[in-house]
Order: C-alpha cells, then sequence, then structure tokens
C-alpha cells in the first residue's frame, strides 16, 4: 500500500484580497472591542521598537563580506 499525502488546504483570499480581508477584521475588531485596541497598540509598539533596535543596530554594525557564509551556495 502507498500512502498518498494528504490533500493542501484550499486558501479562499489569497494576494490583494488575503491582505483585503486581514486588514478589514483587525480594523473591525479595533473598533468594536476595546480590549483589541490595547492588544493592538501595544503589540505594534513592541514592533516598531524591535524595528527601530534592529535598524539601528544594523546601520551601527553593517554586514561584511567575510561576514556571510555560503554566498553561492548553489555554486552559481
Amino acid at each position: 500500500m502507498s500512502a498518498e499525502p494528504p490533500p493542501e488546504p484550499k486558501n479562499f483570499f489569497q494576494g490583494k484580497a488575503g491582505l483585503l480581508v486581514m486588514a478589514l477584521i483587525v480594523i473591525i475588531l479595533v473598533v468594536e472591542l476595546p480590549a483589541y485596541r490595547w492588544f493592538f497598540a501595544i503589540s505594534v509598539g513592541i514592533g516598531l521598537a524591535i524595528a527601530g533596535g534592529l535598524m539601528l543596530w544594523h546601520r551601527l554594525h553593517p554586514l561584511k563580506d567575510e561576514d556571510v557564509h555560503g554566498k553561492k551556495p548553489l555554486g552559481l
């Protein structure tokens, strides 16, 4: 007996439609439920702080050629 792989799940919303649906759900939750406002605000704040810290780190410590290993992993 050969085991067949399970079928892949269907994505109803792909590309721009999926992004639009996700944004609409976030907006509805943030507007309608006060607890989500705080969760969203705190999450965005943490994300911005981490992104800012990473940008500052990479601006002060740029990558050098010798820091990058496997520049051509396929030998191309």
